[in-house]
């Protein structure tokens, strides 16, 4: 018997019924789904030292269980003494499986380990059904040794649907179990 991951069973069985309830949609492709979930970091402090990339690579890798990717400056940029070329960060885009394992443990143990955590932002969708979440540290993962972490670091998760407004998009990723504050 195959494993499959809690969301990806939730959507299945509680969430497609209950979005067609909640927006009238006629058929079952009517539903949006998660699409990806895009990770990155942007590391300034990589143009003095070149070994940031990456440790911030081989963490997201942890974070993730996919290998991620370090990503070069596509121009030069004098105010940050940067050069076309030099490495500037690290991202890795989920899909499938490894998507869902993460939005898992995502909501059941990254997030409620944040200090002083009521929530998060509901403003942070772009007008198209895609969602923009920052976090301020990496080591809120299980997945980080916080004994052996050189930096403590931010980075950016996007998740990607195909939701046609935010509220679809909103709807859906509440229905997934992301906690957003009440307004």
């Amino acid at each position: 018997m195959e494993y499959i991951a809690r969301p990806k069973l939730n959507y299945n069985e509680k969430i497609v019924p209950a979005m067609m309830e909640e927006f009238g949609y006629k058929s079952i492709m009517e539903v949006p789904k998660l699409l990806k979930i895009c990770l990155s970091q942007g590391l300034g402090e990589a143009t003095a030292d070149k070994k940031i990339v990456d440790y911030a690579v081989e963490e997201m890798t942890q974070i993730t269980g996919q290998k991620a990717v370090g990503t070069i400056s596509k121009k030069d940029e004098a105010a940050f003494k940067l050069r076309k070329g030099m490495p500037v960060g690290a991202r890795v885009t989920l899909r499938s499986h490894k998507m869902y394992e993460f939005l898992d443990r995502l909501t059941s143990s990254a997030l409620p380990r944040i200090r002083d955590f009521s929530g998060i932002k509901a403003a942070g969708f772009d007008g198209r059904g895609n969602y923009n979440l920052g976090i301020t540290e990496q080591i809120i993962f299980p997945e980080i040794a916080i004994d052996k972490v050189k930096k403590i670091q931010g980075m950016d998760i996007t998740f990607v649907t195909s939701a046609k407004t935010d509220k679809e998009a909103k709807s859906l990723l509440a229905h997934f179990g992301l906690p957003f504050k009440k307004n």
